[in-house]
């Protein structure tokens, strides 16, 4: 029996950790090179693709629209409208204005998202908050600050990209937040085969109608390079991956789940530095050392509340 549990629970950690290496892969090699189409309409297939792959194998979903009540209704849109749409547009906004460099900065600030979602937890859920979680939190959002500048001062007035690409990559940890926030609500009732489903589904519905009202519809515009990019994510980021992380995550604690997940910055600062040649100062180094072990401690606190 403990022989057993033991290699479940390193099944789990091996699966947790692939997945979190390819999404830091994702952010840094994959994404960014589609910079030469619309930020919407790369969001749009994002979803699209993923939502066709699904429907092959998870068809049966649909017949929660007749049982779904007004409230799951709402919760799997706010999922959709936060997580799916304007989550997906800020972090791949951020990671266009960077133009391959100093990627790593955007992905790694992505990551404050537990911070936003226990607060978000406490306010919309009346989930209470230790002085624990004050501290640490204050903690990764300095680190935060001296990861993306260093010892300078923020210059929006020279429009440096690096600046309002960590901005969007904040509002994006704050929507994947309020996803996960609003998240809990649709897991309670339903399995997160469920809720991924009608994330995709919902944003790339969203996403259809923006486009087509922006005149952002581009597939006359890509490129073959671009479609072996997007099945690339949607094969992997956008179905696979996901559910080989929920895989893991029924395997091991939470507590573990949140050790394996560091591969995902460690992984996001080798892969920049392999393909775009980016290197953190000495200053950044420990802003994102300081920044993730605070992230750790305020994801245990979560699982402890």
């Amino acid at each position: 029996m403990k022989k057993n549990l033991a290699n479940a629970t390193i099944i789990g950690v091996i699966a947790i950790c692939i997945a979190a290496v390819w999404w830091g892969f994702d952010g840094v090699v994959l994404t960014p090179r589609l910079y030469n189409l619309d930020v919407a309409f790369v969001v749009f297939v994002f979803h699209l693709l993923p939502f066709i792959l699904m429907n092959t194998f998870l068809f049966r979903q649909y017949k929660y629209l007749l049982k779904f009540s007004k409230s799951d209704f709402l919760f799997v849109g706010l999922v959709a409208l936060s997580g799916g749409v304007v989550g997906t547009l800020s972090i791949v906004k951020a990671l266009f204005l960077v133009n391959f460099q100093q990627l790593s900065i955007v992905v790694l600030l992505q990551k404050l998202q537990p911070l936003f979602a226990i607060t978000l937890a406490a306010i919309l859920l009346k989930e209470k908050l230790k002085p624990r979680f004050i501290l640490w939190a204050a903690i990764a959002i300095v680190a935060g600050y001296f990861l993306t500048f260093g010892f300078n001062l923020p210059n929006l007035a020279t429009g440096a990209n690096t600046t309002y690409a960590a901005l969007f990559a904040l509002l994006a940890a704050f929507s994947f937040g309020s996803a996960t926030v609003f998240g809990r609500k649709v897991v309670m009732r339903y399995d997160f085969k469920t809720a991924t489903f009608y994330r995709f589904g919902l944003t790339a519905l969203i996403m259809l109608i923006y486009v087509l009202l922006t005149n952002k519809m581009q597939f006359a515009e890509v490129t073959p390079f671009n479609w072996m990019i997007f099945l690339i994510i949607a094969v992997t980021t956008g179905s696979s991956i996901a559910f080989l992380y929920y895989f893991g995550l029924k395997r091991v604690k939470a507590s573990v789940a949140t050790i394996c997940e560091l591969c995902f910055p460690i992984g996001v600062i080798i892969f920049d530095y392999v393909f775009n040649k980016s290197v953190l100062s000495p200053v950044q180094w420990i802003a994102a050392i300081v920044m993730i072990f605070a992230i750790v401690k305020i994801s245990r606190q979560k699982q402890s509340a």
